[in-house]
């Protein structure tokens, strides 16, 4: 997982609710760190949330959460979700 405020890595790191980034302590549990937070979509979250959460960089409750890489993160870290699995599709028929 990356941290969504100062993008280092985070390796082998469970996430509840009250998880912080050990680098710069950003709420881990939170829209914006979640792989369904999509801007646009209803509430923001490709899940069918019931309830709105206002503030995407603060801890939640949100029983959908799934730590991961939403297109956003990806874009934050210089490409797209869609061009990462691009390249590793293409790199299974690498010469």
């Amino acid at each position: 997982m990356i941290c969504y405020k100062c993008k280092k890595e985070l390796n082998d790191i469970s996430i509840y609710r009250t998880t912080e980034c050990p680098f710069c302590g950003a709420d881990l549990h939170v829209c914006k760190a979640c792989k369904f937070y999509s801007p646009g979509s209803h509430y923001d979250c490709k899940e069918t949330v019931e309830d709105i959460v206002t503030d995407k960089e603060r801890a939640n409750f949100c029983d959908f959460f799934k730590a991961g890489e939403n297109e956003n993160t990806a874009a934050a870290l210089g490409g797209t979700a869609a061009q990462a699995n691009i390249d590793a599709f293409n790199a299974l028929f690498k010469d």
